[in-house]
């Protein structure tokens, strides 16, 4: 069976949209970002019927590969989805790249999503409640646990899972998926 339906999951700083964008290049797919389908201009935060129906649209197709987590959206999403890619990195790791990241996107003031006008600051990142940062650290246990539980789901049967933990996995898996 040739894959063209993969959701690439992890905490937030594991590398999850880094892994979708290769795997998207490496077998000619979609590459579908969930943030941008969901923040609006000005951080705009859309109803569920709004980002369902959006994202529904994004994955109409037969071949993408759609980075994100929001656990919401899995029977959306994982209905006609042949493989999950989790990405599950060592919890410093993940705080490392995440804090790298912040700190780089700060700096730097880039727009996150074309036409949104979301920038992060050193104040929204370091200081604030809404913290990517703060976030990854109190949602690194959950949501590990939350994926553990759905592959071994039964409503899931039908997907294969692969669970990567390490930079040489990822790799290694990249590799094997563009042959």
């Amino acid at each position: 069976m040739k894959i063209e339906r993969i959701n690439v999951i992890g905490v937030s700083g594991s590398g999850k949209s880094t892994v979708a964008k290769v795997l998207a290049e490496k077998l000619s797919l979609a590459y579908v970002e969930m943030d941008r389908i969901f923040w609006g201009p000005d951080w705009y935060w859309p109803t569920d019927e709004e980002f369902f129906q959006q994202l529904k649209q994004e994955i109409a197709g037969e071949q993408w590969v759609l980075d994100g987590n929001y656990s919401r959206t899995a029977p959306l999403k994982w209905e006609r989805v042949q493989l999950v890619v989790w990405v599950d990195m060592p919890f410093w790791t993940t705080l490392i790249q995440a804090t790298g990241r912040a700190v780089k996107r700060s700096w730097t003031k880039e727009e996150l999503w074309p036409g949104t006008g979301n920038r992060e600051s050193f104040r929204k990142s370091f200081l604030s409640k809404d913290s990517i940062i703060l976030w990854t650290i109190k949602t690194y246990k959950s949501v590990r646990k939350r994926y553990q539980e759905c592959m071994s789901d039964e409503r899931y049967s039908h997907i294969q899972f692969v669970r990567l933990r390490s930079r040489e996995e990822i790799r290694r898996f990249v590799a094997e998926m563009g042959r």
